[in-house]
């Protein structure tokens, strides 16, 4: 559309407020930007102040993106407003897990599967913030070596709670972890299921399967949480189809998409770097035959949400022109 399009944003919390800032970091073409949460309120997001109308089917009129997204964009908002958003004509990205796994909902990380897009019935799902990380330093891997195998240990920052995490931290708020956050380490996101595995580490198996079309994918997580406020990091052990020099390895990650990547042995990225930055930065590789191991860092909020779902948006409209 010459003169932009009208984006809904459902949720006015920390994913919410990071979507505003990248919609006019990334020269979004906007028309009109609503904002939309339980209740009606003024709200500051992304240093703008905002009427917050409620969601509600008609607060969806002549709406063209609706992102879901933050505490109020998840867990059920979703499930109950997705179908009135489309049916008035949106597209809808919703950064909740009710629809990740679900076969008729394409799950994208742009980098990765952006074909996956094709055929889309009006609802595409974000993927969880520390398996987008992960799958764009997999997928050049997989594409040159093939993968066998994934382990991986997280380090995820509080704000991937929301606000109530990032009080845990700041504040010593008591109800949001099994255990102190600060000075601490809990390995426990999420609750643990008849497996032994937390909802975030099955996250991680089940969508990384989806989204690099590899069913069988072996993939074990365990995921950990920090006290780091903003920033998710990842060791990752990989075994490949065939084996690869680091050279090779290099190459592959340096040219990927979406990979911040200086090849230096003595460079490694942190959280602290990674914060406010939309990119995945990856350093620490290590390769040994088939097996490659590498350190992957993210801003969770940014490319682990927003910046992921305002791809999603722009590789619809590429492919609209």
């Amino acid at each position: 559309m010459s003169d932009g399009y009208t984006v809904a944003v459902v949720g006015a919390g920390l994913v919410g407020d990071r979507l505003v800032a990248e919609l006019r970091r990334r020269d979004f073409p906007l028309r009109e930007l609503r904002i939309l949460a339980r209740s009606a309120r003024r709200s500051v997001l992304a240093g703008e102040e905002f009427e917050v109308g409620v969601a509600e089917p008609e607060a969806f009129e002549g709406v063209d993106f609706a992102f879901f997204a933050g505490t109020e964009g998840e867990k059920g908002a979703a499930v109950q407003l997705a179908q009135e958003a489309i049916s008035r004509g949106a597209i809808v990205i919703d950064n909740g897990s009710d629809f990740r796994l679900d076969p008729d909902v394409p799950l994208v990380v742009p980098e990765v599967n952006a074909d996956a897009l094709k055929g889309h019935n009006g609802l595409i799902a974000n993927a969880n913030c520390s398996t987008t990380q992960m799958v764009v330093a997999l997928a050049p891997l997989a594409r040159e070596f093939g993968l066998k195998k994934v382990v991986v240990s997280t380090y995820q920052a509080v704000s991937g709670s929301g606000r109530s995490g990032v009080e845990a931290l700041e504040n010593g708020r008591e109800d949001v972890y099994p255990k102190p956050i600060a000075g601490n380490a809990i390995p426990l996101i999420g609750s643990i299921g008849a497996d032994g595995y937390s909802t975030e580490e099955t996250k991680m198996r089940e969508e990384s399967r989806k989204i690099l079309s590899l069913p069988d994918l072996e993939v074990f997580a365990t995921t950990v949480r920090i006290p780091v406020h903003t920033g998710h990091a990842e060791s990752v052990y990989v075994e490949t189809e065939r084996e690869a020099t680091l050279e090779e390895v290099l190459e592959a990650l340096g040219s990927a998409p979406g990979i911040v990547f200086s090849g230096d042995k003595d460079d490694f990225p942190t959280p602290l770097e990674a914060a406010g930055e939309p990119g995945t930065y990856v350093g620490r590789v290590r390769v040994e035959g088939n097996v490659v191991q590498f350190w992957c860092v993210a801003d969770n909020l940014l490319k682990g949400a927003a910046t992921n779902a305002v791809q999603i948006a722009e590789s619809l409209i590429s492919v609209r022109v």
